[in-house]
């Protein structure tokens, strides 16, 4: 029996992640089931993957794992980037984390991110300040998609490249950093349910006079007209 088809089938999140990673050597930072790279290596997207994890008990579950399916995954105990050599790894993955703790593990260590082309990354929450992160270190914005699940995650995947970013070049900046400068100009649907729900959300509390609420309504309707033209 193939291997892949005994590996618990990927939550969509960790399917569209799976999708933007292929590597000769890959890790996976906070990896806790580490599902994602088992299937990585059952697939033969990667050659060497490590399974990153800072805490003992999900390390010993992803060394379980590992066991459990028979495949040569490595799982190391360690702090984000840290637990790496610089230069072992070509591709990083960072999958069901807030977006500040992904942004901080990758900004305290830049350094490390030297011989680094590929990051994937789905945050729990919004992920404006990982776009941002991207755009100031030199990583494109390869691809982006909403995986659907209690609520639609992003996963977004950089490639390292020269000078600004050209995929924000099609749309208004603010809107790119906000929500998907792919996202927009692909009308993608997902988005479009998404931001018609936080309009409804938001104009809901309008009557609470709270500036933050006003300032995120603005760029959601703005989002929704730049989308209609």
């Amino acid at each position: 029996m193939n291997r892949l088809t005994r590996l618990p089938i990927l939550e969509p999140r960790l399917q569209a992640a799976l999708e933007y990673i292929r590597a000769d050597s890959h890790a996976d930072i906070g990896s806790d089931h580490a599902y994602l790279p088992l299937h990585l290596l059952s697939s033969g997207r990667v050659q060497h993957c490590i399974a990153v994890e800072k805490n003992l008990e999900p390390l010993l579950r992803a060394k379980h794992n590992a066991e459990r399916f028979g495949l040569p995954l490595e799982s190391r105990h360690g702090d984000g980037l840290r637990a790496l050599a610089l230069g072992e790894v070509s591709s990083l993955s960072f999958c069901g984390m807030g977006v500040a703790t992904i942004v901080a593990l990758l900004e305290r260590d830049s350094h490390l991110l030297k011989g680094i082309d590929s990051v994937v990354a789905q945050p729990n929450d919004w992920v404006e300040p990982l776009r941002c992160w991207a755009w100031n270190a030199g990583f494109w914005l390869e691809g982006e998609c909403l995986a659907s699940g209690f609520w639609n995650y992003p996963v977004l995947h950089f490639k390292r490249g020269k000078g600004k970013d050209p995929v924000y070049e099609f749309v208004p900046l603010e809107l790119g950093f906000s929500f998907g400068p792919l996202l927009l100009t692909n009308r993608d649907l997902l988005l479009i349910s998404t931001l018609e729900r936080q309009k409804t959300r938001l104009e809901g509390l309008l009557s609470h006079s709270n500036p933050r609420v006003e300032g995120d309504l603005k760029r959601v309707r703005e989002a929704l007209e730049w989308l209609n033209d």
